[in-house]
């Protein structure tokens, strides 16, 4: 490994390595300098012994995004809250559900996993298997009564997609007021 490859690959794991000191600290009590000296090659064994993929090349923190996100989120809750809330009222324990298979345009496995954890907080939704080889998340969905609103189910996954990946990705990412991708056109 040359000198230049092995500062990017620590750069790469830095945060990896101030997490697991600083756990190292709690963990003990206090940040006395025993503590942080006997840490320091601890978290340096586990960050180079374990094949950890880097965190910081692949996500871009953006506050002002991030706030956006925060705000969708919110008002996606409010929404499918009142949504569900109105078919319990309505249909019961009739309400009609389904299984929705939504294909994924993010290939990391942090936008997946927001993206996932954004669907599941969701009222309605909830994310029951990832396929990360094939990117497809298969979403429990009520309501999904007919294949009209299975559809539209799909749509706001993507729509989060669109709203987690505008918000952390790191280059070349659709904002969350893009159209559609060109396979849901064709559904």
């Amino acid at each position: 490994m040359t000198v230049p490859r092995f500062l990017y690959r620590t750069r790469d794991h830095l945060p990896l390595f101030c997490w697991l000191l600083a756990l190292w600290t709690v963990l003990w009590g206090s940040p006395r300098p025993a503590v942080l000296l006997s840490g320091v090659p601890l978290a340096a064994a586990v960050v180079r012994g374990f094949a950890l993929p880097p965190l910081l090349p692949r996500v871009a923190v953006r506050p002002w995004r991030l706030v956006l996100l925060l705000g969708f989120m919110l008002a996606d809750l409010l929404q499918s809250g009142i949504t569900v809330a109105w078919q319990a009222l309505r249909h019961g324990p009739r309400a009609r559900a389904a299984v929705v298979e939504v294909p994924l345009r993010a290939d990391t496995d942090l936008l997946i996993a927001a993206t996932a954890t954004l669907t599941t907080l969701t009222p309605g939704t909830l994310v029951l298997e990832i396929d990360r080889d094939r990117r497809l998340l298969y979403v429990h969905a009520l309501p999904a009564g007919s294949p009209r609103q299975a559809e539209r189910r799909r749509r706001e996954v993507l729509r989060a997609e669109r709203h987690v990946t505008w918000a952390l990705a790191r280059t070349g990412a659709a904002g969350p007021g893009d159209g559609p991708r060109p396979a849901e056109e064709a559904s």
